[in-house]
């Protein structure tokens, strides 16, 4: 599967879906050690985001989800890509930043909400991210 969208960071990616079936908020939500969903609340409590490609209709914001992202890249935990129905400047910053550390970086690609919707079908399939 080849995702098409409005790149928002540029990058090239591959692996398997991750297309979460509820919003997510990185700050508490997220184990930037482990890379798995931490919030028990969450339908996919304990999932890898690691080397997986993130598909989430959009975040539940908090400005403290770029240090999140930041140190998901840092430990080698973060997901391969992001795929968002609705942009989040916050994830990008975090990408930004790390792209001025020296830190790996991901894409990050948004294709509108009827589109994540369409993608809930395709989790655990291979795709790939290139822009």
């Amino acid at each position: 599967m080849e995702l098409k969208g409005t790149v928002v960071y540029p990058g090239n990616a591959e692996g398997r879906l991750l297309v979460l079936r509820k919003p997510l908020s990185f700050w508490g939500g997220v184990d930037p050690e482990s890379g798995r969903i931490a919030d028990p609340r969450h339908p996919q409590h304990g999932e890898r985001l690691g080397g997986r490609i993130l598909v989430m209709e959009r975040t539940i914001g908090s400005s403290s989800s770029s240090a999140v992202m930041l140190e998901l890249l840092r430990n080698g935990t973060a997901p391969a890509g992001v795929v968002v129905g609705e942009a989040d400047a916050i994830l990008v910053l975090g990408l930004l930043v790390a792209q001025e550390l020296d830190y790996p970086t991901i894409p990050f690609l948004r294709v509108g909400t009827e589109r994540v919707a369409a993608l809930g079908r395709a989790d655990g399939e291979h795709c790939t991210i290139s822009g």
